[in-house]
């Protein structure tokens, strides 16, 4: 496959073009175009979707990448290590090119909070006024536990902290998917696959709570669906990518609120 990110005019947005289709369907990075789908993210418009989109999101969100146009040539982001690493690299080898129209940007007010007793999230207002987020991750394999991992989410943080931490599963759970004919082309090097009490298999992990860390990853692609830069603070606690779409889904309902803008520059790769 291909993929390409090409720069894009002011107040364009993140768009997928689905090159391998006729007419090369676009597909705008938008909350209101995701549909449901197990661990992954997936946007659909006019009967066109893209799948696994959250590390592509993630990336150019962490660079505070606004204007951007990504073409592809199948429907499935690539994976790579599972980390969102090699798109990060990839944009910071080309030119970030600063704009003149302002950011967008959405300052959270009030509490807002999504899920239940099991796992939620939650966003507040930011004291700092910055991007501020925590993940609570409790597993009940001793292999992955319990692990916590907080970040002001900058993109010089977003580089040396969250880029580089990958996706994980549990042996049970990936030899499920096999038998569902899922996943078969990935190995034990390319994801953490954790044994249920003695950690990954194969592998080595980055960071001792690199699965936090990862969950932190996700949560910045997701929110980047709402299309504005955040400041407030959100806390998460066993969630995963349906309860992000759910809070990105309240920040649009309550988008009046909190509209506003920054004073620094939309950006394009």
């Amino acid at each position: 496959m291909r993929l390409q990110f090409e720069p894009a005019e002011e107040n364009h947005g993140i768009v997928f073009v689905r090159e391998d289709l006729p007419s090369s369907p676009r597909i705008q990075a938008n909350v209101l175009h995701r549909v449901k789908g197990p661990r992954r993210t997936t946007l659909v418009s006019g009967g066109t979707c893209v799948e696994m989109v959250e590390h592509v999101l993630a990336a150019l969100a962490g660079l505070r990448i606004d204007n951007c146009v990504v073409k592809t040539t199948q429907p499935e982001m690539p994976g790579f290590d599972g980390s969102c690493k090699t798109f990060v690299d990839a944009l910071l080898s080309a030119e970030i090119v600063e704009q003149s129209s302002p950011r967008t940007v959405w300052e959270i007010r009030d509490v807002i909070r999504v899920g239940n007793d099991h796992s939620w999230v939650q966003c507040e207002p930011s004291a700092s006024g910055e991007f501020e987020l925590t993940y609570q991750l409790n597993y009940w394999q001793p292999s992955i536990g319990k692990q916590e991992f907080a970040c002001v989410v900058t993109p010089e943080r977003f580089q040396q902290e969250i880029a580089s931490a990958r996706t994980f599963i549990l042996e049970s759970e990936a030899n499920l998917l096999r038998q569902q004919g899922l996943g078969l082309h990935v190995s034990y090097e390319e994801i953490l696959v954790f044994e249920d009490s003695f950690g990954p298999i194969k592998n080595k992990l980055r960071f001792p709570n690199e699965c936090a860390r990862h969950k932190i990853l996700d949560m910045v692609g997701d929110f980047a669906l709402v299309g504005a830069d955040i400041q407030g603070r959100f806390t998460a606690y066993r969630s995963g990518h349906h309860l992000n779409a759910q809070m990105a889904n309240a920040l649009i309902n309550h988008a009046e609120i909190y509209s506003g803008y920054l004073d620094s520059a939309r950006k394009s790769a």
